[in-house]
């Protein structure tokens, strides 16, 4: 399964973002496709923070339309969202900040990338290369 990272979401959605066309067409292949994909929440949650933001873009989107916009993700009938589980969730959080050995804001990337993990995510599609923190994750940025 592959999961989605917020830059792409971001991309996708704002049409005056580089490489917009890319990310566009990437989720408009998982999304139209049979195979199951997959958004973290926490992607959705800063997707919505970044695109609303005024400091960001000089015209944010409002929060309607970007509400809008991950309504129409969620339709897609293959889409996953990547939750905590109560179980697996915090050993395996635990087990990556420690080995990796982060703190800070990245301590937002060991939550997306252990989601994925802990969800069976074969690739996360990302432009964030502070991914490599996490080997057992495969990554590729497909706006590139």
């Amino acid at each position: 399964m592959i999961a989605v990272d917020t830059n792409v979401l971001v991309a996708a959605h704002r049409l005056d973002a580089p490489f917009s066309e890319s990310a566009r067409r990437t989720l408009g292949t998982l999304s139209a496709g049979p195979a199951p994909w997959a958004i973290p929440w926490p992607c959705v949650h800063e997707f919505l923070a970044i695109v609303t933001h005024p400091r960001i873009f000089r015209t944010p989107t409002p929060i309607e339309q970007a509400c809008d916009q991950v309504q129409a993700w969620m339709e897609s009938p293959s889409l996953l969202l990547l939750a905590e589980d109560a179980e697996l969730y915090w050993p395996a959080l635990h087990r990556s900040v420690s080995a990796s050995r982060i703190a800070g804001p990245r301590v937002h990337d060991a939550r997306i990338a252990t989601l994925c993990l802990t969800h069976g995510v074969s690739e996360l599609l990302t432009a964030d290369r502070d991914f490599s923190r996490f080997p057992a994750l495969a990554t590729r940025n497909p706006l590139v």
